[in-house]
This record gives structure tokens, C-alpha cells and sequence, in this order.
């Protein structure tokens, strides 16, 4: 993923890093209880999606960097996926008081209002566009139009939307029915290029499928596929799922890394980079889910974190820094522009993206503690207004204080799964997602079936 630049007056960056409190922490998180230093990095996480949001659209710039210093000047850009990720975080923060419901029914109303109107190709957004027109930006020369795989993401969070505001007063209720409208628009069907059994991440109007990249897992993506099964309207069969996601179980590799068990293939790496398991799971609840393919997708992310984490203690390329209180590796800035780091030597450059180890907490709570103690201690170097910087390289003496939507996004979301569950209940409410589920075979513990019951 490639990040385009924003523009903060710098007044705004100042007033928002003195309100925010960016003093060192010099050690102080042992005056911390858990809840206090949760609630700490949860609700400056989420001031990046309220107060760092996009004015117009309302939703999550595609990165913000406190520093200044942009590659080019496209202030105006917003981010699909990254704002999915943004409004289960300020869903959540409606939850925790951060604002008061009437206020985040407002920038709900703002944000579903942009999207009723913005550049949608066959019902799916792109991956960018500029938010003061609702016009897309290119992520790349051709791939201009829809993005499948971002466009699943933030409907999974409108779905988790829709049920917190369903059973609400009028003007919730209007607001659910909008955003159903735009649920059953999406025409998944239309992605699987004339109706093969896979899905395909992009379309153009201009390049039609030259992108051509049809998905296969394991990685990111499930929820594209669940999301697509349990489509009203457009829902695909089953065997999109079977053929094209599993490849008719072509998925499943049991293997061991760093000495822990895997079960399955992860493409191109024997273990992938925590995004992987954070991903589809900010609202696809992993707990006791299991499919035809995964025993249980809760310890397969739960091991898939460990070897993460395992890696970096072991530290094979001897890093300044990584030990069992400073591991995580995933997407994010690297040292040379940008990477998906992986818990191996060819993807391993030393660098630390704190949404890795943060954003599984609900896998390793303990080990994610541990770490986002860790990092507080460290202060104002790797900590600011928004939260913990996506990251940094104490090898290098690298400390960029600049943030991307698509990393911080999920440390909101996961610290609030790990304290309520609240995501994880709001979408798997969904009677459509249930009905998806069921589609595709996915169970629940004690071999039950999935039901909307």
C-alpha cells in the first residue's frame, strides 16, 4: 500500500499537539492502571478520525504527517479502507463518551451523505479519493476505478453502523436505512469477471480488468468474501468461496514456524504480517469461528501473532530494540519508503510498527500490554497527538512523526474488542452477515451452526 500526502496548517498541528498532551511519559505508565493505559491509546487513536478527519467528507485522511513534510500536496485525500477502519473507531468512541451520541450521529450523517455521492464503479468505491469532491484519486495508473477489497472494509464497518443506530430514534433509524442502500448496492457479482468463482480487487472504466488480480487466500481479505456471500442483492454462491478464496483447499498447509504450529498457507511467506490477522477480524469476530478449512481462526491468528512475535525475540539480524517488550511486524513506513514487514530475514528491515503488536491484543493480551507499556515509556518520541506513530527504527535512529489512517485505525478498533467486544457484536448481529456465514459453512464452537437467532 502507497500513502499520498496531507496538509495540516501548522497553527492546527500545534493546537492539537498541546490540547493532546505530547510531554514525555518518562516511565509513567506503571502509575497506569490497564483500563487508564488502554483508554489513553484508544482515545488519542481515535482524535486521529475525529479531529484529524477530512472536513468535508468526514473521513480519514489517508495520513497525516506532524512534521510537515509531504511528497506532493494533495491535502484533500481521503482513504476508503482507512476510513472503515476510522468509523468503527469512532463508533467506538461514541461508546466511551469521547463525543456525545448526537455529536457522532452527525459526523455519521456527513460521512454517509459523501458516500451516497462520491465515485463508485458497480456500487464499489476506490481506494482514494479527494474529499472535498467525492472524485477518485488514482491509487495507480490503472487502477482507477473500483477497489473490492477496501470497499469490503469499510462495509464492514457501515454494517456495524447500521446495527448500533437500527433499533435507534427516528433520525438513527433514517440513518440505518441509508446505509443499507448503500450496503445492496455493491454489486460483488460484477467483480468476479464474468462470473468466475473468484473475485477480482479491481475494476476500471477506463482499463477495464488489466489489473488482474483475482484473489486467492490466506490473507487480508476474508471479509471480501464473507461480505460478498452475504450480499442481498448481489450476493455470490458458495463456490466463489470454495474455488476462488480456499482454491478447493489448496489454503490448507499445516507447518510450523519459529517452532508454532500454522494451518494455513499464507501467500508467499510461510507467516504473513499481523495486518493479516487484524484486518477482516475488526468486525468478523475469530472467537470459536472455524470453517471447513480452519479449525479456529481464533488461535490460527493467535499463533500467526506469536510467531510475529516470536521472530522478533529471537532477532536474527540483531536489531537495536526487539525483544519481548518491542516486536511487530506488519505494513506500515519503513526506513525506504514503505513495506510490508514480515517475521522473516528477506521482509525483516528492523523496523517496529506499533499497530502490530496493538492491534492484537485480543490474541495476545499480556504480550500486547507489555508493548504498549513499553512504548508509552518511550514518550514523545514515539507517542503524539494521534496516538503512537506508525512507526520507527531504533537501529537506525529513525523516529518519523507521521501517521497512515490504515494502521491506527485498527488499534482503536482491537483495544475496544478487547474491552467490550463491541464491534465484534455489532457486525456479526447483522442478519446478512449471518446469512453469509451460513452460506459458506462457518461454524461457531461445539460445532453450532450459525444462526441469527
Amino acid at each position: 500500500m502507497k500513502s499520498v500526502n496531507l496538509y495540516i496548517p501548522l497553527l492546527l498541528l500545534l493546537f492539537l499537539a498541546g490540547a493532546c498532551g505530547t510531554k514525555k511519559s518518562d516511565g509513567a505508565s506503571g502509575a497506569l492502571s490497564d483500563d487508564a493505559l488502554l483508554d489513553t491509546v484508544q482515545h488519542r487513536t481515535f482524535n486521529y478520525f475525529w479531529d484529524g478527519a477530512e472536513p468535508n467528507s468526514g473521513l480519514a485522511r489517508e495520513r497525516i504527517h506532524m512534521d510537515g513534510v509531504y511528497p506532493e500536496n494533495d491535502q484533500n485525500v481521503v482513504t476508503s479502507g482507512g476510513s472503515g477502519f476510522g468509523i468503527m473507531a469512532v463508533l467506538a468512541g461514541i461508546h466511551r463518551g469521547y463525543v456525545t451520541r448526537e455529536e457522532g450521529l452527525a459526523r455519521m450523517e456527513r460521512i454517509v451523505s459523501f458516500l451516497e455521492t462520491a465515485d463508485r464503479f458497480h456500487g464499489a468505491y476506490p481506494h482514494w479519493w479527494y474529499g472535498d469532491t467525492g472524485r477518485v484519486k488514482p491509487f495507480g495508473q490503472k487502477d482507477n476505478g473500483g477497489d473490492l477489497v477496501e470497499t469490503a472494509f469499510i462495509m464492514q464497518a457501515l454494517l456495524a453502523v447500521h446495527q448500533y443506530y437500527a433499533g435507534g430514534n427516528p433520525q438513527e433509524k433514517a440513518l440505518a436505512a441509508r446505509i443499507d442502500k448503500l450496503w445492496r448496492e455493491v454489486d460483488w457479482n460484477f467483480y468476479r469477471q464474468g462470473d468466475q468463482n473468484v473475485l477480482y480487487w479491481h475494476w476500471s472504466p477506463e482499463y477495464g480488468w488489466e489489473m488482474d488480480f483475482p484473489v486467492h487466500g490466506y490473507n487480508e481479505c476474508l471479509i471480501m468474501y464473507i461480505l460478498a456471500a452475504a450480499s442481498p442483492t448481489h450476493g455470490v454462491p458458495a463456490a466463489v468461496y470454495h474455488e476462488g478464496w480456499a482454491q478447493n483447499g489448496a489454503i490448507v498447509s499445516p507447518h510450523k514456524v519459529e517452532g508454532i504450529e500454522l494451518h494455513l498457507r499464507y501467500q508467499g511467506t510461510e507467516a504473513g504480517p499481523l495486518f493479516w490477522a487484524q484486518y477482516s477480524f475488526l468486525g468478523l469476530d475469530p472467537n470459536g469461528l472455524k470453517d471447513e478449512y480452519c479449525p479456529d481462526y481464533f488461535g490460527e491468528m493467535r499463533n500467526l501473532t506469536l510467531v510475529n512475535r516470536a521472530y522478533c525475540i529471537r532477532n536474527p539480524k540483531h536489531y537495536k530494540g526487539f525483544g519481548p517488550d518491542c516486536w511487530g511486524l506488519t505494513a506500515s513506513y519503513s526506513t525506504d519508503g514503505y513495506a510490508a514487514h514480515s517475521p522473516n530475514e528477506r521482509d525483516d528491515r528492523g523496523v517496529i510498527a506499533p499497530t502490530a503488536a496493538l492491534s492484537s491484543i485480543v490474541y495476545t493480551p499480556e504480550y500486547s500490554l507489555q508493548v504498549m507499556r513499553h512504548l508509552y515509556d518511550m514518550g514523545d518520541k514515539v507517542f503524539g497527538p494521534y496516538g503512537f506513530y506508525d512507526a520507527f527504527s531504533e537501529t537506525d535512529n529513525w523516529y518519523p512523526q507521521r501517521y497512515l489512517a490504515i494502521d491506527q485505525g485498527p488499534i482503536a478498533v482491537m483495544i475496544e474488542n478487547y474491552r467490550s467486544g463491541l464491534l465484534w457484536k455489532l457486525f456479526m448481529s447483522h442478519p446478512d452477515v449471518q446469512q453469509g456465514l451460513r452460506k459458506l459453512g462457518f461454524q461457531l464452537s461445539s460445532d453450532t451452526p450459525i444462526s441469527a437467532s
